[in-house]
């Protein structure tokens, strides 16, 4: 069964989109440049907002994440998948992992792409203010 969430947030001029493992998207409306893998803020829900079925699929181990960062006509497309073990409580920020690691920010572990990998034409975008659409896909079987 799928399950789908949208989430939507905005840019700002600290946006810089360079860590190697990691993306993450904020409540927080504020960002220094330390925050380098942060690609939006200002955004809708942080991991405790996230509907119980979303919840749910992203708990199952079985369970395969797509999650596509829209900004304007340009999208990424980050895979990943699921986790028993992730809590999903944080109430500001959503982290995608290349990793295993798991702690309340944790959205999707097991990633193939981090925010280093973001097309530098959207990061741009994102800099001068434009807003996006963070779209959560879970596959659970």
């Amino acid at each position: 069964m799928r399950h789908v969430f949208e989430v939507p947030f905005a840019g700002h001029p600290n946006v810089r989109s360079t860590h190697r493992t990691t993306t993450e998207i904020t409540v927080e409306t504020s960002l220094t440049p330390r925050g380098d893998c942060i690609v939006g803020v200002g955004a809708g829900a942080g991991c405790a907002g996230l509907p119980a079925d979303v919840k749910g699929a992203l708990r199952r181990a079985s369970s395969r994440v797509r999650i596509t960062i829209a900004v304007g006509q340009n999208s990424f497309v980050i895979r990943g998948r699921g986790d028993p073990g992730l809590s999903l409580e944080h109430p500001t920020d959503m982290v995608t992992r290349k990793s295993d690691f798991l702690c309340p920010r944790t959205l999707a572990v097991g990633c193939d792409a981090a925010s280093v990998d973001m097309p530098r034409g959207m990061v741009r975008d994102l800099r001068r203010g434009a807003g996006g659409v963070l779209v959560i896909e879970v596959d659970a079987p």
